[in-house]
């Protein structure tokens, strides 16, 4: 296995996969709901700084995957416990255990009913997601893609809003319907594959037809397009997130939604290469509607937590923009992005559940005119939303100067076209900034307390990241520039051909 460089020594990616899950089976035996939170925050917090090692010890000059572990499950059928790490998944793990800590935070005072249910929902989901982004062989892959599944339907259908139900069973059709198809593209790339595996760099190398390429590729495409969300696969989302309680939307938002785009990545882009450049155009264009159209729906909004939500789909069509320009500016540019938005959407979200929890409304009409109550939530939003249309200086700005760099050079018209979306970024962003921040002097909610030390606490990391990446972004793409340029040149030769009018 030249793909896989095997760690000698202590299994970390197994221990961040199993200790959440350790913790969700503590959790159930616990005495009461307060040892439960504190339990809960204790293993996600552990969980976080066990990750550390990740980055720490990662080798940036090579794109194998590395911190390797490789465990026959069942042979019959070459199907194998294989976990690794590159450039492309390192930081998203990371992204995934430093939310969490947070999500628990967020939910200390919020979730007041079957608490312990609650925190044994977080840590199987932390369990899922760590493992999503570490697998190796697509059975483990699958299995974890689908886990995620049942505790998210719980966190929203059990602990959500008033149309609780409707949220959950929407989330759940429409991506257990992508989940399907995806399962259908690997048991195709298990029968063609010789001899039959399962490993995902083994499928990487597969010499497969034009047909067959494209139609794996529709498959794969469905099941992520509906994750990512992008248009028109999108309709999920504002009623998840507008239901979900704050922790379940900041993990939505932060990590689930970045599955779909991590998908095209590892699995679209190098296992089927000549359908990704066959379909590439059609791609971009679909991420460009999704650009405007997320930008003109959250323009509309009157709800706080749909703005965002509407918004989250602008920006992953600028993640898809970047990735399926194929160089390297927009796939690393979107690799940043991803971690971006989940860094200041999370946010973003948090806010809105600190307000929530003070008025019990996310109305934007009932949170308006707060800034001389609450200067430092305003100071926390300003600079989330700030972030959130690309302020120079910001995290975003940096991810999003590199997908528009990469769009240009693939294609100048549809970038052009793309480039409007920035500017109705700033239109709703601040829109809402001046509504809380000054507007509605005869909103009667005036009487409201500032943040406390345990929110200012859950949201300072945030701020730290937003302007850490926004000026000095180079320990982040570091680690991407090897698994990158690998990556392009799996999708090189065929692009090459594309370009020079050869393919068919």
């Amino acid at each position: 296995m030249d793909f896989l460089v095997m760690n000698e020594g202590f299994p970390l990616l197994s221990a961040l996969i199993f200790l959440p899950l350790f913790g969700a089976l503590v959790t159930m035996f616990l005495p009461s709901e307060q040892a439960a939170r504190l339990w809960s925050l204790l293993i996600t917090s552990i969980t976080a700084i066990l990750s550390i090692p990740l980055y720490t010890g990662f080798n940036v000059a090579t794109a194998q995957y590395q911190f390797g572990e490789h465990h026959a499950w069942i042979p019959l059928w070459n199907i194998n416990y294989t976990l690794g790490v590159d450039g492309i998944s390192l930081l998203l793990i990371l992204l995934t255990t430093f939310i969490m800590p947070f999500c628990v935070l967020a939910s200390w005072r919020y979730i007041a009913t079957r608490v312990k249910s609650f925190m044994v929902c977080m840590m199987v989901m932390e369990c899922a997601m760590i493992g999503v982004f570490a697998a190796l062989d697509f059975v483990l892959f699958y299995i974890l893609w689908e886990a995620m599944l049942i505790p998210m339907y719980l966190i929203i259908g059990i602990w959500g809003g008033p149309r609780k139900v409707y949220a959950s069973i929407k989330f759940f059709i429409y991506t257990l319907a992508g989940s399907v198809m995806l399962l259908v593209a690997i048991i195709a790339l298990y029968l063609a594959s010789a001899p039959h595996t399962f490993s995902i760099p083994a499928l990487m190398g597969g010499h497969y037809s034009s047909t067959f390429q494209i139609l794996v590729f529709l498959a794969f495409f469905l099941a992520f397009a509906i994750k990512v969300p992008m248009f028109p696969f999108h309709t999920w989302l504002p009623a998840a997130h507008v239901e979900a309680p704050t922790a379940g939307s900041v993990i939505l938002a932060s990590v689930l939604l970045k599955m779909g785009t991590y998908g095209f990545l590892r699995f679209c882009l190098p296992i089927t290469p000549l359908a990704t450049v066959t379909l590439t155009p059609y791609i971009l264009w679909l991420s460009v509607v999704g650009i405007l159209y997320g930008g003109f729906t959250a323009l509309a909004q009157k709800d706080m937590k749909k703005l965002i939500a509407y918004s989250s789909v602008g920006h992953m069509g600028f993640v898809t923009l970047g990735i399926f320009a194929l160089n390297s500016a927009g796939i690393e540019g979107s690799l940043l992005q991803m971690i971006n938005h989940g860094v200041t959407t999370g946010a973003l979200f948090l806010c809105v559940g600190m307000i929530y929890e003070r008025n019990h409304s996310r109305e934007l009409a009932n949170a308006t005119g707060i800034g001389k109550q609450m200067p430092i939530f305003v100071t926390f939003l300003a600079f989330f939303s700030l972030s959130s249309l690309a302020f120079p200086g910001t995290n975003s700005f940096v991810g999003e100067f590199l997908i528009l760099a990469g769009a240009f050079k693939r294609n100048l018209i549809i970038t052009a076209c793309a480039v409007p979306g920035a500017i109705l970024a700033a239109a709703y962003m601040l829109r809402m900034l001046q509504k809380v921040i000054w507007g509605g002097i005869d909103n009667p909610k005036q009487t409201l307390l500032d943040l406390n030390v345990r929110e200012i606490v859950t949201l300072a990391p945030f701020l730290l990241f937003v302007f850490w990446i926004g000026l000095g972004p180079e320990p982040f793409l570091s680690v991407m520039h090897s698994s990158v340029a690998h990556l392009l040149e799996q999708v090189g030769t065929v692009q090459a051909s594309a370009v020079a009018g050869l393919l068919p």
